[in-house]
């Protein structure tokens, strides 16, 4: 007689059969395989680191499970911008004299070095947590804390028909040194053209399912499922499924690309 199987653990099959890739330019982590982590100053949540600089990421995302009143235990600055998306449940984010309730699709932006709350209200939630240093940038003024909710950001359609852009941050604001937008798509749409560019980007899939060229492979990707992009990995997504699909996706933008000096000096040719 077989032992009953053990909750949230799969009946056997391939041994280590799963959809996890990582590399030094890419990574796509399906939900399952993210092990929880706790930190200082937060309690009664669970953290589930997505990227981190450990990983080769330029900003740190996770995701948090709160039960009811966990977050922050106090008073927090980190030093770094912060936002906050809501995947479901409410949380409340306090920033100064500003309070606000946000529900799901509801997010909030705090700046770097601005003292901050923020805890579940009447029950458990789930919130994707980005954090980012600041790269201020000559004569132009960071933003102040701000929220907002997805329903109320306009969804723009770009080169082809199925195609939303929603810009939670602002479009084309220069005081942000990053950009975090939803984009939607109909099934069997995709983007027109495989992209490379500077920037990288952090991508969680909130709805649907979808493949996923990432260098020269394609990847499946499901609801849940978390995928950090490397500056200059060729890339393109075609949504598959039923219904539309959607990510929330972090780009770094708006600044200058610095060089970098060599430390090493050249040795003997030949």
């Amino acid at each position: 007689m077989n032992p009953p199987a053990r909750p949230g653990i799969l009946p056997p099959g391939i041994y280590g059969s799963n959809r996890t890739m990582v590399t030094p330019h890419y990574a796509v982590m399906p939900p399952e395989g993210i092990l929880e982590s706790r930190m200082p100053g937060i309690a009664g949540c669970r953290i589930r680191v997505q990227t981190s600089p450990a990983m080769g990421a330029g900003f740190t995302q996770a995701l948090l499970e709160m039960e009811e009143g966990g977050g922050t235990s106090g008073v927090r600055d980190d030093g770094l911008q912060q936002f906050l998306y809501v995947l479901d449940g409410t949380v409340k984010v306090a920033v100064g004299e500003e309070t606000w309730r946000l529900s799901a699709g509801g997010f909030a932006y705090v700046p770097a070095g601005t003292p901050f709350t923020f805890n579940a209200q009447a029950g458990s939630a789930r919130a994707i947590w980005l954090r980012k240093t600041y790269e201020p940038a000559l004569g132009i003024a960071p933003r102040s804390a701000f929220s907002g909710r997805r329903e109320e950001v306009p969804r723009l359609y770009k080169h082809t028909e199925g195609r939303a852009w929603q810009t939670l941050l602002g479009e084309a604001d220069m005081a942000m040194d990053m950009e975090v937008n939803i984009l939607s798509f109909a099934p069997g749409t995709y983007f027109p053209f495989v992209e490379t560019h500077v920037m990288e980007h952090g991508l969680y899939m909130l709805e649907g399912q979808g493949l996923y060229l990432l260098g020269r492979e394609w990847h499946e990707c499901w609801a849940g499922d978390f995928v950090w992009m490397g500056p200059y990995v060729p890339q393109q997504f075609y949504a598959t499924g039923w219904g539309e699909s959607a990510y929330l996706l972090y780009k770094n933008v708006n600044r200058d690309v610095l060089p970098i000096a060599r430390t090493r000096k050249a040795g003997p040719q030949g």
